[in-house]
């Protein structure tokens, strides 16, 4: 079997100003990096959110995944493909990789098999350098704030230092440090950590700006920590703000490129879905949005994660209305949530799927309590049988779900067109009457316990010592009117990675409610929920080499 990065290599790439033009963007708003990959400018961005009207926003979701993820982003392009070759103009809008994933265990995310978007290779590894702009950025500021500790030019606690530091890799070893040894003139001693980059709140930041007024009013409003008399100390007090903005200048600006059949492709941002918001930036959504007919995108792992997120937190913010969710499965995992091995997951067992169907019936019914109109595709593969795949397709109509099966991996836009019409012909019908979760104004706990009970359906939940502290903390800065971001495993509906298929009776602990000020929102952290990842004991890094011509092989 040939690897996706064989395959992308197949794809004939236009110049990035043809796939502009289809869209009505002109050359000179490109900022190229090179022949296939270019910014564009936020003026002209900013000229097409006040000129022309919006198009319809497709969200792409999933069940909850196994490791491999069941393939929202291949089914997100693939679906991109279809709609265009059924004569409909339309972009998809996709979050940048992390290397952390692309060396670990999940591998690349720029689709996969005949429904990539590419230069595969470029988007997968440095891009156009955003990721390295936030870490520079989250750095720096660490940097000027312990600076500022040492002139004794801030009054800040030490031991209640909330930033700390990030590095674009999976790297355990950094999870809890200590900085400023060596004595007095190596700064403030003092205990720290590393988080990867796609967990800072800068990222979060970058993506939920919608100019760069508001990317450096978020950044000031960022709460570095705590001084002695138990005051907030923020970015804004040291009066970085602007330094640190100034690093971001360009990686706020949208990135273009093409998908293998040469349609549009917006990847930009990357926050992780189990710890941030997961989904890529405002910016980029909206200009897709306002240069397309359709827009398809979509928010990272399960819907109970990423979805979640993109309907309580990020529509508002971005003022969207999403018109149709697509919900993406796939047998593996239904199998997988119905009790089957991963190392048998791809053998026929009719049992543990019918065990597993519940875990797709929990997260079809959680997209109801949004209002949004939904569709299932079921992403085939080759170990898929036809009674396998029946019994997923009788499922879904005894619900009253449509579905349609997605070849996309093997096909391209050609093995999508069945989902392309089944999502035509739903957004025709305008089902959706989209609405929040939850009131923004609501008590803290209350808002976690609407999102506990209603989308991971715990009887209740625990608020540890330290999170009953934390609220205390946010209701006495006056915070407590921001929305949640909740911190939890992919792997379960609750906060513990075991529990598979659609568990109840479970009560939901949350250890601690950080404070996201600057992005706009709380984090609730529950289970054992970490902010750096580790490698497995075969990272994808053990694939991937470069031979004597200059080609990456081993890339997935």
């Amino acid at each position: 079997m040939k690897q996706d990065i064989e395959i992308a290599r197949e794809a004939e790439l236009r110049p990035i100003y043809e796939i502009a033009a289809k869209m009505g963007i002109p050359e000179e708003a490109l900022e190229p990096y090179g022949k296939n990959k270019a910014k564009i400018s936020l003026d002209f961005c900013f000229k097409c959110k006040k000129q022309l009207k919006p198009g319809k926003l497709i969200l792409v979701t999933a069940t909850s995944p196994t490791p491999a993820g069941e393939g929202k982003t291949t089914t997100s392009i693939g679906l991109t493909e279809a709609l265009n070759r059924l004569n409909k103009q339309a972009a998809v809008c996709i979050r940048e990789p992390s290397l952390g994933p692309v060396f670990g265990i999940k591998g690349g995310a720029a689709g996969g098999g005949y429904s990539q978007v590419v230069p595969m290779e470029d988007i997968n590894l440095h891009f156009t350098g955003d990721l390295h702009a936030i870490t520079s950025a989250h750095n720096s500021l660490a940097a000027l704030m312990n600076n500022a500790i040492y002139r004794r030019k801030i009054d800040l606690d030490p031991k209640r230092i909330l930033w700390n530091r990030v590095m674009d890799v999976n790297d355990r070893a950094l999870r809890n440090i200590i900085v400023g040894l060596g004595g007095h003139t190596d700064g403030v001693s003092h205990q720290s950590s590393f988080d990867i980059t796609a967990a800072s709140e800068l990222m979060a930041i970058l993506c939920l700006s919608n100019n760069i007024a508001e990317l450096k009013e978020k950044i000031g409003n960022i709460l570095l920590g705590f001084n002695y008399a138990g005051d907030p100390v923020y970015c804004r007090d040291l009066g970085v703000e602007g330094a640190i903005t100034v690093l971001l200048k360009d990686a706020i600006k949208p990135n273009l490129v093409q998908t293998m059949e040469n349609n549009p492709a917006f990847v930009h941002g990357g926050p992780f879905a189990n710890i941030a918001q997961g989904y890529n930036t405002i910016i980029a959504a909206q200009m897709a949005l306002h240069t397309n007919d359709i827009v398809v995108t979509e928010a990272g792992f399960g819907s109970d994660l990423g979805a979640e997120k993109f309907f309580d937190l990020v529509c508002p913010y971005g003022g969207f209305t999403p018109s149709l969710t697509v919900m993406v499965t796939t047998i593996r995992a239904l199998k997988m949530h119905g009790g089957q091995l991963l190392d048998r997951i791809t053998l026929k067992n009719t049992e543990t799927l019918h065990k597993g169907l519940s875990n797709l019936g929990r997260h079809l019914e959680n997209t109801k309590k949004f209002g949004v109109d939904c569709i299932v595709a079921l992403n085939k593969i080759m170990s898929d049988t036809d009674e396998e795949i029946q019994i997923v397709v009788d499922y879904c109509k005894e619900l009253g779900f449509d579905i349609a099966i997605s070849e996309v991996w093997e096909k391209g836009g050609e093995g999508g067109e069945e989902l392309a019409k089944l999502v035509l012909r739903h957004l025709d019908e305008e089902k959706t009457d989209y609405h929040q979760l939850y009131d923004w104004n609501m008590p803290v706990e209350d808002k976690i316990r609407i999102i506990a009970k209603e989308i991971y359906r715990a009887d209740d939940i625990e608020l540890l010592d330290e999170a009953i502290d934390d609220i205390k903390f946010i209701n006495k800065l006056k915070l407590d009117n921001l929305p949640i971001c909740i911190a939890k495993t992919q792997k379960s509906f609750s906060d513990d990675p075991k529990l598979i298929g659609a568990p109840t009776g479970f009560t939901m602990k949350v250890r601690r409610v950080i404070i996201a000020s600057g992005a706009g929102f709380l984090i609730p952290i529950t289970g054992k929920m970490l902010r750096m990842p580790g490698l497995p004991l075969i990272p994808a890094a053990e694939s991937i080499d470069i031979d004597y011509d200059g080609d990456v092989v081993g890339l997935f």
